[in-house]
């Protein structure tokens, strides 16, 4: 060690204290910084591939030595892992999403201020950004327990030419002239013109007068009515706080009561009328709210004007669908409990009523669950560990940090309590999803560390929980790189873990006085190959005359089935729950006969190419159907294929319309069938949401479309035959859709909250006749442009008309809040 450090300087001999810990580690220098882009792409008849480079610069004298360190970080969907150029290796660390690189003999060490530009290949195209490296951070071998975040890391976008191949026809690039003919397909319609209310009512009747409000309208309400008698309230003191007191105040009536020919419980008549004032009437609590929320749109926008006008009219309207959700998934990465607090808040806004909660899955467990501490302390924990059972490994960017909030997190019990105490003042149910059997390594690692600390400790009952064999050798690997993320249907323990967490989570409902009716049991995505060479798995099959592990896959349902049933619930999962492929593995899926008279609640995501229409065959079979497909309503997927669109693009491309155009009824339901489609649901993966702001933007406008899908009545022009008559049909609710959204619902949303960061697209530009035209996809927000080439700002010119400056023209729209959206460019010679 003494000649070791004799050739050691002296700033590498203070890296190295660091690194084994004899120094802080929050005093720690920045070891490094990194930059990523896309070198090439190579498209090939045997398989297209990327060449991408990390490109390392050791700063303030921090080199790196020619061994004993490695650089880790995050890829989702893999890299080609092995050798690379320059005496590097590239490994997969286990499973997951996690990679390293590391030097190999004959690497000779970065000294400082030098770069290392590491060369690696992706299989296929980088076509989205999701696919970059994110969270890396540094360990040394002297001490692995030690990591250094790279906070200085800069991903470029790809714009050059190579680094955007594309297979012709396919993931092409769309351009500010795509955009302008996309969003010509709507009229830009003046206020007058606007639908009066959002969603689209069921029955609307205008009168002939207004309704003048000089101060805040008398609440009036009946029993049962506290919720909705204080939104009431709130609502106006917000838009008339003051008010003339001199004049006697307009009532608004609340009530209880039957309206007529409507069964929903949501179902609401609302009447404005200038002798009798503002009366609402639900057939529950619920629909008065959703009522209430129809008041709400039909206000002026908030200004300082001293009084209302509200117009009459009588509408009748109940949804048309029972089962309107969004599900939000807080595993991948957490979310804390404001969050989805301004979630149920925008769900109560736009009449939707089922948060489907992803609170479990390979990457995280997000519930404080009673007699089962692991769940959380090891579950819910990312960041770096040299030992096995100490936290799960960095995710999705998470990084080396324990306390990353997006990586790690879960809700307590009390906070659980008051999500479903704030979901149900607003009239939404919570349905939890309990990921099993696959999507659990977070369970399964948990129940694992139990299993040791008890057995090291002599306790009793280490094995309780159990949840995988230890000596299963089945290969298997899922769509998200695990080997070993499933529970063992072969165990005892992981149905007494089942018990446990489903009596649980039941009794936080019985504590927060809120129903609970079911629970979604996961069932996505067990991959090909799992339990075939476990010994508990292939006994328990012997024992109980099972053939494959298709039967066994029945068997472990059956059981979870008669769990949730003891507890009064029924059994809600993804489709593959309810499903069975023929004989050849990667055949079409069929219903499994067994459970349809069971009364299983199926969300059916897949309707790829090749299952187009297996939702439909499920409920023509008998099972209930939420309908969330994956290229219509999954939130995650971007908008389109340009590089600086967020999201992933695995399944499809959504943009607002393709929300908006989706038809439930596919032509091969049968009556019965069609009873059995529940509603929809738009689904939010969040693999790339590392901050609030993506949420929104990847929820926000879409969401606005699966609101209006899930409670308006079936569109005229999803109904008519002819395909001119239809297409007229479709331009005149399209344009009234975005018009109102664009000028009104937006608007609102930035006025009265202003922390809603929705997505505004960028505009469309074409040059016509030596002159710039600019549209955008929501008339009402501002444009502004730019004739020198610099990003528009909100000090920039307002397009009003077309423009004849010459030269590089930039525009971007811009919400009420003056943010700005994505950046249009075009150049008029």
């Amino acid at each position: 060690m003494r000649e070791t450090m004799k050739s050691m300087s002296i700033k590498s001999i203070a890296a190295l204290l660091l690194a084994c810990g004899a120094l802080s580690a929050q005093a720690a220098p920045e070891q490094v910084k990194m930059r990523w882009e896309v070198l090439r792409t190579e498209l090939n008849p045997q398989g297209n591939r990327t060449h991408a480079r990390l490109s390392v610069t050791a700063l303030r004298g921090q080199s790196l030595p020619a061994q004993g360190w490695s650089l880790y970080f995050n890829c989702m969907e893999g890299v080609l892992t092995g050798p690379l150029p320059g005496h590097l290796v590239l490994e997969q660390v286990a499973g997951g999403s996690l990679f390293r690189v590391r030097p190999t003999a004959g690497f000779k060490g970065l000294p400082a201020g030098r770069t290392l530009n590491v060369d690696y290949d992706y299989p296929g195209l980088i076509i989205k950004m999701a696919r970059a490296p994110l969270g890396p951070y540094l360990v040394f071998d002297a001490a692995p327990d030690v990591a250094y975040a790279v906070s200085d890391f800069q991903l470029q976008l790809p714009t050059r030419p190579e680094q955007l191949k594309r297979p012709a026809g396919r993931n092409t690039l769309v351009t500010p002239q795509d955009v302008y003919q996309h969003n010509a397909r709507a009229d830009v319609l003046p206020a007058t013109a606007l639908p009066p209310l959002f969603p689209t009512p069921l029955a609307l009747k205008a009168g002939t007068g207004r309704v003048q409000l000089l101060r805040a309208p008398q609440v009036i309400s009946g029993p049962g009515l506290q919720n909705e008698t204080a939104f009431a309230r709130s609502l106006f003191a917000r838009y008339l706080p003051q008010g003339d007191t001199s004049r006697a105040a307009v009532p608004l009536r609340l009530r209880i009561g039957a309206v007529d020919g409507q069964v929903s419980p949501e179902a609401y008549e609302l009447t404005i009328d200038a002798n009798d004032g503002i009366n609402i009437i639900g057939n529950t609590a619920a629909g008065v709210a959703r009522g209430l929320q129809s008041l709400h749109d039909l206000l002026p926008l908030p200004s300082d004007a001293v009084q209302i006008e509200l117009p009459e009219l009588e509408i009748t309207d109940a949804p048309r669908f029972a089962y309107r959700g969004f599900q939000l998934d807080v595993a991948r990465n957490f979310q804390p409990k404001d969050v989805v607090f301004k979630t149920l808040d925008l769900m109560a806004a736009y009449k939707l009523n089922k948060l489907h909660f992803h609170i479990t899955d390979d990457e995280g467990w997000r519930l404080e669950i009673a007699g089962l501490p692991e769940l959380t302390t090891i579950g819910a924990v990312r960041g770096h560990s040299a030992k096995e059972g100490v936290r799960l490994p960095p995710t999705y960017g998470s990084g080396p940090r324990a306390d990353d909030p997006h990586g790690s997190g879960f809700y307590t019990r009390a906070d659980y309590i008051e999500i479903l105490r704030y979901a149900a003042a607003r009239h939404i149910d919570v349905i939890p999803e309990i990921e099993i059997p696959g999507h659990a390594r977070a369970a399964v690692k948990a129940m694992e560390a139990r299993y040791r600390r008890m057995q090291a400790a002599g306790e009793q009952g280490a094995a309780k929980y159990l949840l995988n064999d230890f000596d299963d050798r089945s290969v298997y690997k899922s769509p998200q790189e695990y080997t070993d993320h499933v529970i063992n249907p072969g165990l005892e323990s992981s149905y007494a873990f089942i018990e446990q967490v489903v009596s649980q989570v039941a009794s936080l409902y019985r504590e927060a006085g809120v129903p609970l009716k079911t629970m979604h049991m996961g069932g996505d995505e067990l991959p090909h190959g799992a339990w075939e060479q476990s010994p508990v798995s292939r006994a328990l099959m012997q024992k109980e005359k099972l053939t494959t592990t298709a039967d066994l896959w029945d068997y472990f349902y059956n059981r979870v089935d008669g769990i949730l049933r003891k507890h009064g619930l029924y059994s809600s999962g993804w489709e593959e729950m309810g499903a069975r492929r023929s004989a050849q593995e990667g055949g079409q899926q069929q219903p499994n006969p067994r459970f349809t008279q069971r009364g299983f609640s199926l969300y059916v995501w897949n309707n790829t190419p090749g299952n187009e229409d297996f939702a439909y065959r499920l409920a023509n079979a008998g099972y209930d159907i939420v309908l969330a497909p994956v290229t219509n309503m999954y939130l995650d997927m971007a908008a389109n294929p340009n590089p600086e669109e967020p999201g992933v693009n695995w399944g499809a491309y959504v943009e607002l319309d393709t929300v908006y155009d989706f038809k439930p009824f596919g032509a091969s339901l049968t009556d019965t069938g069609r009873r059995h489609i529940r509603g929809i649901e738009a689904t939010l993966f969040s693999e790339t949401i590392r901050d609030a702001s993506r949420l929104d933007y990847l929820m926000m406008p879409r969401l606005l479309a699966v609101a209006e899908r899930a409670w308006a009545a079936d569109p005229a022009w999803a109904q008519e035959p002819d395909a001119t008559r239809a297409a007229a049909l479709h331009r005149a609710a399209w344009s009234g859709f975005v018009n109102v959204l664009g000028q009104r619902v937006l608007p609102r949303l930035d006025l009265e909250r202003g922390d809603v960061r929705y997505r505004i697209a960028p505009p469309g530009m074409v040059v016509e006749g030596g002159k710039v035209l600019v549209n955008h996809a929501l008339p009402g927000l501002t444009l502004r442009y730019t004739t020198d080439g610099s990003t528009p700002t909100i000090r920039s010119k307002v397009f009003i008309g077309p423009i004849t400056a010459r030269g590089v023209i930039q525009a971007a729209a811009f919400d009420r809040t003056g943010r700005a959206g994505l950046v249009a460019r075009i150049v008029n010679r």
